[in-house]
């Protein structure tokens, strides 16, 4: 019997496991996929990971990194020009967040 992983991003589950070579059975779960190894859905997961928290207090650990993935703000030029301070003040707002 193969190894069930369970994940919202089965397809790119698939993929990896594939690409690999390494037989599991994928197991598609929505919300906490977390769960998957405590409930006995299955014995791994791939998941979105910010800061591990989560894996952590479930009692999970990383064992690989899929991909890694940014955020960013992006913005027309022009609306930048013609901005009535709504935009940089998101802005300001944002850079003063990240600076704590």
């Amino acid at each position: 019997m193969n190894c069930k992983v369970a994940s919202k991003f089965t397809k790119t589950a698939r993929s990896y496991f594939d690409e690999l070579n390494i037989p599991v059975e994928i197991v598609h779960l929505t919300g906490s996929v977390e769960l998957g190894p405590i409930t006995g859905m299955a014995e791994a997961i791939v998941d979105l990971v910010a800061t591990g928290k989560t894996l952590k207090e479930n009692g999970l650990i990383k064992i690989d990194d899929l991909f890694y993935s940014t955020a960013r703000l992006i913005g027309n030029p022009l609306s930048m020009r013609l901005d009535d301070n709504h935009l940089r003040d998101t802005i300001l707002s944002i850079e003063s967040t990240n600076a704590l």
